[in-house]
């Protein structure tokens, strides 16, 4: 008997064992992708239920003063029977009013679908962007900032010190990136250079200025080499003025030193579509 535990015991270990250090290393990021996708949902689901709360406060606040009109008219109906066809006329005004107030609670409701979809969409686009561009280089960064998607990518993947021509290794990169941008065309791609304080005059190139405007062109010129669409291209400088971290060292001007690639939907679209859902809305009244 002893015999035959020892062997089964054997035989759990060698098979545990064979699992590859590629394979485990492949379940690890994608645990690492699922703990960021559910950690994004629950910060969302805590939101709506915040939204849910106040909306349903809200409703009943409305419902306690639609109650207490109906009363308040009603009693002067009773006690000034005289005006009973002006109290009526009043009485009217104060359902329309209610009713008004109810309809701009529906309007900003049907606004607030407009924006969650709006999130819906963004969230999807991170969850892609991590798939295809890579979440374990240090030097690439995707995440959401103030509504907009954007991948940041450290100034060593993408140009030689004090260049501004894209790398060949940074290719590969930007054709990753352009993948996912293709596969929105409802979506504009703002490319921003970043530089570190440190003044810099080379050639054609006067200012930090310049260099990160120059950048930016640069690496969209690749992207439109790769089929992008140039009607969602915008090119953008930001020379010094906006770093990550204080430029009091190497590593951290390094850090400053990035190009940053914003993925966010047309504005005009967006508000389109706010207009189509209240023209929506207006039909339903109607």
């Amino acid at each position: 008997m002893k015999k035959i535990l020892l062997l089964s015991l054997s035989a759990m270990f060698v098979l545990s064992s064979c699992v590859s250090k590629k394979e485990y290393t492949a379940l690890e990021t994608k645990h690492k992708e699922t703990q960021d996708l559910l950690n994004t949902a629950t910060v969302k689901l805590n939101a709506c239920l915040e939204d849910k709360a106040s909306a349903s406060a809200r409703a009943l606040a409305l419902e306690e003063q639609i109650s207490d009109l109906r009363n308040t008219n009603k009693s002067l109906i009773e006690s000034n029977k005289d005006l009973t066809m002006l109290t009526t006329k009043g009485a009217e005004n104060v359902e329309k009013t209610l009713e008004s107030m109810k309809e701009k609670d529906l309007k900003i409701s049907r606004l607030q679908d407009a924006v969650n979809k709006k999130d819906s969409v963004m969230l999807a686009l991170v969850t892609s962007l991590k798939k295809e561009v890579g979440i374990d280089d240090p030097d690439i960064e995707v995440n959401v900032e103030k509504g907009v998607v954007f991948i940041s990518i450290a100034d060593k993947l993408l140009f030689k010190s004090g260049s501004y021509v894209v790398t060949d290794k940074a290719k590969g990169v930007l054709a990753k990136v352009a993948k996912v941008v293709k596969s929105k065309p409802n979506f504009d791609c703002m490319v921003e250079g970043h530089t570190d304080d440190r003044s810099y005059k080379k050639g054609v190139l006067l200012d930090n200025w310049d260099l990160s405007v120059k950048r930016s062109t640069s690496i969209i010129r690749v992207l439109q080499e790769l089929e992008v669409n140039p009607a969602q291209l915008i090119a953008a400088g930001r020379s010094h003025f906006v770093p990550l971290v204080d430029n009091d060292t190497a590593e951290n001007r390094a850090k400053n030193r990035r190009t940053r690639i914003v993925v966010l939907p047309k504005i005009d679209e967006f508000y389109d579509m706010i207009e189509k859902e209240m023209k929506t809305l207006s039909a339903q009244g109607n």
